[in-house]
């Protein structure tokens, strides 16, 4: 699939990027040759594989979901620097 500036200036604009003119013609031939390399792996036969979050064969350790030591919010927040009500006082940041 082959691009052209006025694709290109299009994508800029939905992304929110600028792209100067001068740069739209090399931007088009670069995404071109990425959209080509994703055709070329659209042609790789997947038929059987199972699909996998990792290349190697690992198993993910499970624990059991057993109940801690809850409850401890006092200890907790003993290491605030300043604390009210049960909750942690922080600086406001939105006016």
């Amino acid at each position: 699939m082959a691009l052209d500036k006025a694709t290109v200036a299009r994508i800029a604009a939905l992304a929110r990027i600028k792209v100067p003119d001068g740069e739209q013609e090399h931007l088009a031939s670069e995404l071109s040759n990425i959209l080509a390399w994703i055709a070329q792996l659209n042609e790789v036969p997947t038929e059987g594989v199972e699909p996998m979050a990792s290349v190697a064969d690992m198993r993910l350790p499970v624990r059991d979901d057993v109940v801690t030591d809850g409850n401890v919010r006092e200890r907790i927040l003993a290491n605030a620097p300043q604390a009210q009500r049960g909750f942690f006082v922080v600086p406001k940041v939105v006016e």
